[in-house]
């Protein structure tokens, strides 16, 4: 073989990549066209991607930025633990188990082992969340205090062998949720996309020959790497701190402290989590695994934002996060809220090197992608309304802030449609649109959040989850501070209450839910 055939050709190396990125979008598409629950063909809480054989990210689809991230953490950790020789071909396995994945276990990680020529090659990955898994209480539970409260719990299980489901794993699935069918649909969602991912990985080796595409992954994650190295070096080296806090756990009254600390030595960053709250009593934690797919995601904020994500990037960062901390709990720690504490902590990275890359940084961006939850029954059974609402993204050198979008860690994430919810659900929505000055000021000014009324029409379970009403989205150079989130609920013959953070409360026919959510902070002395 001459040196020519050793060395993969630039343009098979950028067919390579963009080949395995049009795969996952396959998988994305037909996992909305076959999902059962809006939460994932409408909102798309879900995401999907195509790995090599040690997990690292060969394409991904848009989605949920935190999904994304942990699902190659997600499978990696099984290889760790479990070694690669138990997969086989045509298998498919199923997780959720929050000491696994590191997310709540509402969001089920379905991935699929891929094989060409009897050889493990790689995976193909999909994460989506699911209305109902068993907890305590339907819904977006707001007080739980320990993992089994929270649903039932899957370890790394062989759900499809050989080509053929297990029924009796995905019986007793069905049977711990209150929606089965439901659940069942959108699993069988999953591994669709999951197959996707599979043929169309095998049709890019078919195509050129597993020695040359090889070749050019290796190549794709030797550029990526190289080209964060020489930004991050673009960045002079020190000590660069941030810290804020939540407002509290959901059972406790106590705030949750995030301290972050960013070293930069020549091409290498730390972020560092020393000092922030021990585990939560109530469900703001997140496991490892989570964690370090939200700091990645800020970590690419700031690096080449606009070069798409590969196995190749990261490997100059470091990230230090305590055992025993709210990002790194016990195995068994509640982490239904795991988002709260890691979308503080992207955005504090974000500030924290703002000091001395102010060109490549926003303003504090919405605080969370804040939680209204209507349970109950209508003529047709059981219902459950999840929703995360949309603000203000912060403003940067050179222009406002978006308005009226999901926090960045949602990525990918949609708005519920008020013509779906209406049509599905027994509620109205009376207004709906932009929160007039919620942006903080500046010379470039932060983006506005929405109003939003809802009117129930029949008894049911309220849950809301609003955060960061005490540490609103910052303003940074001169640039003034977001409006917080404002939530007012209206009984019947009753005066408004103010809530934040509420766990099944019921509410009768007729129960206005007014919600203004938080703008984001605006950047520079105003002119």
């Amino acid at each position: 073989m001459s040196d020519f055939d050793k060395n993969p050709n630039p343009a098979t190396v950028e067919v390579v990549r963009n080949a395995f990125i049009s795969g996952a979008e396959q998988m994305r598409r037909n996992l909305y066209r076959s999902s059962f629950s809006p939460v994932i063909y409408e909102m798309k809480d879900c995401s999907v991607g195509i790995y090599d054989a040690e997990g690292a990210l060969l394409g991904q689809a848009p989605g949920l930025p935190f999904f994304l991230g942990s699902l190659g953490g997600t499978i990696r950790n099984i290889i760790a633990t479990k070694s690669s020789k138990i997969f086989k071909a045509d298998d498919i396995w199923i997780v959720n188990d929050s000491a696994i994945c590191g997310s709540h276990l509402n969001d089920i990680t379905v991935f699929a082992p891929i094989f060409v020529e009897k050889n493990l090659r790689g995976f193909a990955g999909a994460k989506a969340h699911c209305n109902d898994v068993g907890a305590k209480d339907p819904g977006y539970v707001g007080d739980t205090t320990d993992i089994f409260q929270e649903g039932l719990r899957i370890g790394p299980t062989k759900i499809v062998n050989a080509g053929k489901i297990d029924n009796q794993i995905m019986d007793l699935i069905a049977l711990n949720s209150r929606f089965p069918t439901a659940i069942v649909g959108d699993l069988m969602a999953e591994f669709t996309a999951c197959r996707t991912g599979v043929e169309c990985f095998r049709t890019i080796v078919d195509r050129f020959g597993w020695e040359q595409v090889s070749m050019s992954i290796d190549e794709i994650f030797r550029q990526a790497e190289e080209l964060d190295r020489k930004s991050v070096m673009l960045i002079p080296d020190g000590d660069y701190s941030a810290e804020g806090s939540l407002d509290n756990d959901g059972v406790t009254e106590d705030p949750i402290n995030v301290k972050v600390k960013v070293r930069i030595k020549k091409d290498q960053m730390e972020i560092d989590l020393s000092g922030s709250s021990p585990q939560s009593i109530g469900s703001v934690n997140s496991g490892l695994v989570q964690t370090r797919s939200a700091l990645e995601q800020a970590y690419k904020f700031l690096v080449n934002p606009s070069i798409a994500v590969s196995g190749g990037n990261f490997r100059n960062l470091k990230t230090t996060v305590p055992k025993g901390t709210c990002f790194n709990p016990k195995d068994t720690a509640p982490c239904l809220h795991y988002g709260p504490h890691l979308m503080l902590a992207m955005d504090l990275v974000i500030k924290a090197l703002s000091k001395v890359v102010p060109d490549r940084a926003a303003a504090g961006h919405v605080g969370d992608s804040w939680n209204v939850t209507l349970v109950g029954e209508n003529k047709n059974g059981l219902f459950l309304s999840g929703e995360s609402l949309v603000g203000g993204w912060g403003a940067y050198d050179g222009g406002n802030g978006e308005s009226a979008l999901i926090h960045s860690a949602a990525g990918d994430f949609k708005n519920f449609p008020v013509e779906t919810q209406e049509q599905r659900y027994p509620f109205r929505i009376l207004k709906y649109g932009l929160r007039d000055g919620s942006g903080g000021n500046g010379r470039w000014k932060g983006g506005m959040g929405i109003i939003k009324e809802y009117e129930v029409l029949v008894e049911c379970k309220l849950q809301l989850w609003f955060e960061r009403v005490g540490t609103p989205s910052w303003g940074l150079f001169g640039g003034s501070d977001g409006e917080p989130p404002d939530v007012s609920v209206t009984i019947p013959g009753q005066k408004p209450k103010k809530i934040f953070k509420v766990n099944a409360m019921t509410v009768p026919a007729g129960t206005k839910i007014l919600v203004k959510t938080g703008g984001g902070g605006g950047w520079g002395i105003p002119k």
